[in-house]
């Protein structure tokens, strides 16, 4: 993953994390690979369980210890409230987003590809 991608992806991270658990709770190890599923591959677990710990401080989930099989119980994290608020905060900004940036790429990849090639 190259340094462009690896900043954008701190500025929305939390909004993917969001958006998991939205889907359905889940506890750290099981969001990494949902993350990595949804083709995020390069990003680091202790990332993504800085990032819970962060959530968990904002009060934008709820959190319940499960018994886990193997070693100690399991933190499993669902959406709240405020995190549902801050989800939707989320999804209007990255639209809002989404439509400028998309008015400024000008690159019309076809017409520049066939300029290239005449040049």
């Amino acid at each position: 993953m190259g340094k462009q991608m690896t900043e954008m992806l701190k500025g929305t991270l939390e909004g993917i994390v969001l958006a998991l658990l939205a889907e359905q709770p889940a506890y750290g190890y099981e969001i990494t690979t949902r993350i990595r599923d949804h083709g995020f591959t390069d990003i680091a677990e202790g990332t993504i369980y800085a990032l819970l710990v962060r959530i968990e401080q904002k009060n934008l989930v709820d959190v319940a210890k499960v018994p886990s099989e193997k070693g100690p119980p399991r933190k499993v994290y669902t959406l709240n409230a405020a995190g549902t608020q801050e989800l939707e905060d989320f999804w209007n900004t990255w639209d809002f987003l989404k439509t400028h940036i998309e008015q400024l790429n000008t690159t019309d990849t076809d017409n520049s590809t066939t300029q290239n090639k005449e040049n």
